[in-house]
C-alpha cells in the first residue's frame, strides 16, 4: 500500500499526527480501546460471546490435534491415553457449544435488529461502529460457524442418548445467562455510572428486565430450533433406541445383560 505524500496530507485542527488514523486521546475510538472502566470490554455482550466462542473452538482444535482415530493405521499401536484425552476435550467442546451456539445466534438477532432500528442504541455517536467487514466478523460469523459445527461436527447432545430434559436444561441455561449478564452490567454501572450500551440507559429498570427476559426466551427458542434442525439434517434417535440404551445401562450396572 502506497504511503501518503506530503501533498496528500491535509491540515487538521486535531492534536493527532497528520498520518495518524484516529484522534487519540479522545472520548471516541481511542477511549473505547484504552478504556479503564470497571469491567473493561467484558461489559459488552459481544465480547463475552466472542470469548466463550473462542474457548469453544480452542478446545475443539485441541481435541482434533490430540485425536488419533483418523491417522491411525492397522499396524500402528493404539494410544488409549491420547484418545481418551481427545474424547474428554470433544465432550467439553460439546457442552460449551450448548451455550456458545444459542448465545451467538441470539447476539446476532439482537444486534442486527437493534441496529436496524437505530444504531445509536448500541453506541454513542462519538464512538464509530466498526466497518462492515469487521461488523459481520463480530456479529454474524461466530453464529454461522458455531451453527455449522453443531449441525455437522457434533452429536445431538454431549451425552448419549440425548437427555430427555434437554428443553428444560436449555431453558435454565438461557435464564442463567440472561440474568447473569443483567446482574453483571448493573454491577458495572454501580462502579462506572454508565451502561455499556445506550439502550440500557434509555430503558427503565422494569423495561431492562423485560429486555433480558425476551433475550433469554430468544436464546431458549434458538436452542430448540438447533435441535430441530439437527434432527432434520442428521435424523434422530428413536424411542426404542433410547429405551434399549437405558435398559443396557441399568443391566450393566447390576451385572446383568440382555
Amino acid at each position: 500500500m502506497a504511503s501518503k505524500t506530503s501533498a496528500e496530507i491535509k491540515p487538521t485542527s486535531s492534536r493527532r499526527h497528520p498520518l495518524q488514523r484516529f484522534d487519540s486521546p479522545s472520548k471516541g475510538f481511542s477511549g473505547a480501546v484504552h478504556s479503564t472502566s470497571f469491567g473493561w470490554h467484558l461489559q459488552f455482550l459481544t465480547i463475552l460471546g466472542l470469548s466463550i466462542s473462542t474457548l469453544t473452538f480452542i478446545v475443539a482444535l485441541l481435541a482434533d490435534l490430540t485425536s488419533t482415530a483418523l491417522a491411525q493405521s492397522p499396524d500402528m499401536p493404539s494410544d488409549p491415553p491420547a484418545a481418551a484425552f481427545s474424547s474428554h476435550l470433544f465432550r467439553l467442546k460439546n457442552y460449551l457449544t450448548l451455550v456458545a451456539a444459542p448465545l451467538e445466534i441470539t447476539i446476532s438477532v439482537l444486534y442486527w435488529t437493534i441496529k436496524g432500528i437505530d444504531a445509536k442504541l448500541l453506541a454513542s455517536p462519538e464512538i464509530p461502529l466498526p466497518p462492515v467487514f469487521f461488523d459481520i466478523g463480530f456479529h454474524l460469523m461466530p453464529a454461522i460457524v458455531l451453527t455449522v459445527d453443531y449441525l455437522l461436527l457434533s452429536p445431538p447432545w454431549p451425552t448419549t442418548p440425548m437427555n430427555e430434559s434437554a428443553p428444560m436444561i436449555t431453558l435454565a441455561l438461557s435464564t442463567i445467562v440472561a440474568f447473569s449478564y443483567w446482574i453483571w452490567i448493573e454491577i458495572c454501572y454501580s462502579q462506572n455510572g454508565f451502561y455499556p450500551y445506550p439502550i440500557f440507559q434509555i430503558l427503565t429498570t422494569s423495561q431492562r428486565v423485560g429486555l433480558f427476559v425476551v433475550s433469554g426466551v430468544i436464546m431458549w427458542v434458538v436452542g430448540g430450533g438447533l435441535r430441530i434442525a439437527y434432527a432434520k439434517v442428521n435424523g434422530y434417535e428413536s424411542v426404542e433406541h433410547l429405551d434399549k440404551v437405558r435398559r443396557s445401562k441399568v443391566m450393566g450396572g447390576s451385572g446383568k445383560w440382555e
